[in-house]
């Protein structure tokens, strides 16, 4: 698209490319790095990291609905040229969504420094390389009409998430936090909204290339599948007999930090119940 050319990082995919390969290059040599070290506090750098997170997908969010409602898109279908100064501004917004993926790399970075090996899953990493080559894309053919719907969710799901995981940094603010189930659930109905706003476009056409439709809902299609895989190994596994008696432990997501909590809370119910 010849609005976006020249922005920075857009003109060659090999930047993209290459921070991709480095990015998985840094998860593999930094578990072996941290293998035999003690894992890293870095309480401060997460709180500054998840509120500016949290502060750029704020702002993300209230651009996208700005610009939207100033060109009038579709809710049901938005072409890609209609909208005049208003297309550019949420290709600028997109911009940042797009150069965001690239800051989020930083999640699984802190997952490596404080050894939380457990929370690097494939849907972690696949999420993190993916969507940021996939806005490459985006990006260079399709910068705004219809992509405008899916970083609008994302980013007040961002702001939600990063929120709870800045939050959670704090050890007196632990014991508020009960809804990272909700969270989860969230995400997935983000998902299958994002399906059904892309294949509207297709029911009813507007001049949106068909193609992209087609492979963002199958992309979308494959983090619903892994997201509820995650949901039923996360929140509807059955305990084993032998841990009936023991404190739940809760499992994080990204970048969540109650293991230690409950470790802790559990030693004070058994001295309790000992008594």
């Amino acid at each position: 698209d010849a609005r976006v050319r020249g922005w920075f990082l857009l003109d060659s995919y090999l930047p993209t490319f290459f921070l991709t390969g480095a990015y998985l290059l840094c998860i593999w040599l930094g578990k072996k790095f941290m293998k035999d070290r003690p894992p890293f506090s870095l309480r401060a750098h997460l709180i500054v990291y998840n509120l500016g997170i949290t502060l750029l997908s704020l702002y993300m969010l209230i651009e996208l609905i700005l610009a939207t409602w100033e060109g009038g898109y579709n809710l049901q279908c938005q072409n890609l040229h209609s909208a005049g100064e208003a297309d550019i501004r949420v290709a600028e917004v997109l911009w940042w969504y797009y150069f965001s993926k690239v800051i989020e790399f930083t999640d699984t970075i802190f997952f490596v420094l404080r050894k939380k090996s457990s929370q690097i899953t494939f849907l972690h990493v696949y999420h993190h390389a993916t969507m940021f080559n996939i806005w490459w894309c985006v990006l260079n053919w399709i910068p705004c009409g219809q992509s405008f719907f899916g970083p609008t969710l994302n980013s007040f799901i961002h702001v939600l998430m990063y929120s709870y995981y800045g939050l959670s940094v704090i050890p007196s603010m632990r014991k508020y936090l009960w809804w990272k189930k909700y969270l989860t659930q969230a995400q997935l109905i983000q998902f299958l909204l994002t399906i059904v706003h892309t294949l509207s476009a297709a029911v009813k056409p507007c001049g949106f290339p068909f193609g992209c439709l087609m492979f963002q809902s199958s992309y979308m299609a494959t983090l619903v599948v892994l997201f509820i895989n995650f949901y039923i190994k996360t929140y509807r596994k059955a305990p084993a007999r032998t841990a009936i008696k023991e404190t739940p432990v809760t499992t994080e997501i990204k970048n969540g930090f109650h293991k230690d909590y409950f470790a802790a809370a559990n030693g004070f119910l058994n001295n309790k119940k000992a008594q």
